[in-house]
């Protein structure tokens, strides 16, 4: 995995081309001892000449308002691509018509002149924080492939496509976690924005409330280049933020509790390493985080509106592990509903306040290391325990409307483990920021 930046800088100074990239990727994605198929519904068959089309550009000189120009990136199977069937990640849509147009964020990839790969395996309907597809397969973990661990979902195959050198980037979705989860489970670093940052146009939603379009990708700068192409911004590299004026909260309460040895020994090593570099480091109460599991239960509700149709008609055709969960919205009433979205907006205020003190918001991103696959495959209890524990730090920051950066924070070898940088909402620039100060602060661990 290289990061973007110097991806481009080899293409604009002529050491690669953008069809030397797509090859690799695409022989990468073709490799019958690979990922490939488990990683990819869709391979894109104008993937070359979009590369050619770039290197044409590149040598040209005409590279103006492209930051993009020539990178190989792969889109979640749930953003709709001109003239292909979005399934994301299920049998039920294979018979829809095609998509007319590009996503909004598509199109704005395209614009910045990124080639768009191919579009990348996913929980069916993004349903789920463990990676897991029964229709198309499940592409497990880099790490111990040994023993086929979880990708960490819904974003499962954007995950992989980035660690198994498909594609110099992938874009996903993240309505509880699901750019963060398979990010910190994977080795990677993942953004999830503010949510009314980024436009859902064309985007197949699970709780609009909730979704919220992020990349995944080696480092803070990746992302923060990717976000800006995202969200419409233009992308300005910062000065580097000292630790040592940077003020970090470490949100007690369940989000520490039940951690793995390994998750426990990699978030307490990363809090020592900013403790030395300077950086103030405190515990901060927030007395509602524990009103958020009860009240944080609209997202079945919102995803039962969108599919009570398809499930009348098709649900025998469903993952039964996300059938079950999105038929539980159909019993909310809409007194429950609006009495949910009431106290969202209390525990949402009254973060605001608590946050407004720290540069950053410090947690685990997952308590656990990823559990091999076929453990959960056969297992209803134990499928829906990990679910919940892949879910349960990530989710608090969808519900509180906030933004959130995963960054690796384990030695190079060693499980994958997840730093949570999180604020408040709009705090994104500032948030990208400090997760640039914090992972070089964490590298010299990760040798």
């Amino acid at each position: 995995m290289r990061p973007i930046g110097d991806v481009l800088q080899q293409l604009h100074s002529g050491v690669t081309t953008s069809r030397a990239l797509v090859e690799q990727c695409l022989t990468n994605i073709a490799d019958p001892g690979g990922e490939g198929a488990r990683t990819f519904t869709r391979v894109s068959d104008t993937a070359l000449q979009q590369a050619d089309a770039a290197d044409g550009l590149i040598r040209a000189g005409n590279t103006a308002n492209q930051p993009l120009l020539g990178l190989p990136i792969s889109v979640k199977d749930l953003f709709d691509v001109a003239g292909e069937i979005t399934t994301a990640g299920s049998v039920v849509l294979a018979e829809a018509p095609p998509a007319r147009q590009d996503a909004t964020i598509v199109a704005r990839l395209r614009a910045a002149g990124a080639v768009i790969i191919g579009r990348t395996n996913m929980t069916e309907f993004a349903y789920s924080g463990l990676g897991l597809n029964p229709h198309y397969g499940t592409p497990a973990n880099p790490w111990d492939r040994a023993h086929r661990r979880i990708p960490g979902g819904s974003s499962s195959g954007a995950a992989i496509s980035v660690t198994d050198g498909m594609a110099a980037a992938a874009i996903g979705t993240d309505t509880g976690g699901s750019v963060r989860i398979p990010s910190g489970l994977c080795g990677l670093t993942g953004f999830k924005p503010t949510a009314s940052r980024i436009p859902m146009d064309g985007t197949l939603p699970l709780a609009r409330s909730l979704d919220s379009v992020g990349p995944l990708a080696a480092t803070v700068d990746c992302c923060a280049r990717l976000d800006a192409v995202l969200s419409g911004a233009a992308h300005a590299p910062q000065p580097a933020l000292p630790p040592r004026k940077l003020k970090f909260g470490i949100l007690q309460g369940y989000v520490l509790e039940g951690l793995d040895d390994a998750t426990n020994n990699a978030f307490q090593n990363a809090l020592l390493a900013l403790k030395a570099a300077g950086a103030i480091i405190e515990p901060v109460e927030f007395p509602a985080l524990a009103r958020i599991p009860a009240s944080n239960q609209t997202a079945a509700a919102e995803a039962y509106a969108w599919h009570r149709r398809l499930l009348a008609t098709s649900g025998n055709r469903y993952d039964p592990h996300v059938s079950t969960r999105i038929l539980h919205g159909a019993n909310m009433l809409a007194a429950d509903f609006l009495d949910l979205m009431q106290a969202r907006r209390e525990i949402v205020a009254e973060s605001m306040q608590v946050f407004a003190g720290y540069d950053a918001i410090l947690l685990p991103t997952t308590p656990i290391i990823p559990p091999p696959i076929a453990e959960l495959e056969h297992d209803d209890t134990a499928y829906f325990n990990a679910n919940g524990q892949m879910l349960r730090n990530t989710s608090i920051f969808n519900f509180l409307d906030g933004c959130a950066l995963s960054v690796p924070c384990h030695p190079n070898g060693e499980a994958p483990v997840g730093l949570m940088i999180a604020g408040a909402h709009g705090n994104d620039a500032h948030v990208l920021r400090v997760g640039s100060a914090i992972e070089a602060v964490l590298s010299p661990l990760r040798q």
